[in-house]
């Protein structure tokens, strides 16, 4: 939306940021069985702006499963509004802590839930 944007029409970095945290967010929930809490943001790339209406889709993973950890790698793509271009435009690997009912960092279960 044009609030998110700079007076250029791209996109503000953070607001891409904070929707691949929302993304890796969840995928750490679900492996982790609960809370969590995100630590660290690594080997962030911008590989190209994102305009005012463009879609914007993440993609998440986990790359890593640690005692109270998870690494997870998070993409943005985007499908252009005029042109229906799609490609990628951001990339990184987010961090999360287990968190417990009291809010202290807790063991990562050692198996994944069935799908």
């Amino acid at each position: 939306m044009p609030a998110d944007a700079n007076p250029a029409g791209d996109i503000f970095g953070g607001w891409i940021l904070s929707q691949m945290d929302i993304a890796g967010g969840v995928v750490a929930y679900e492996r982790a069985h609960g809370r969590v809490a995100t630590i660290g943001i690594e080997a962030m790339k911008f590989h190209r702006p994102v305009l005012i209406g463009d879609e914007v889709s993440c993609w998440a993973w986990v790359t890593r499963v640690g005692n109270t950890s998870i690494a997870v790698r998070v993409e943005a793509w985007v499908r252009r509004r005029v042109t229906g271009e799609v490609f990628r435009v951001t990339e990184g690997v987010f961090t999360y802590v287990a968190i417990g009912v009291d809010r202290r960092p807790r063991q990562v279960p050692k198996e994944a839930l069935p799908a």
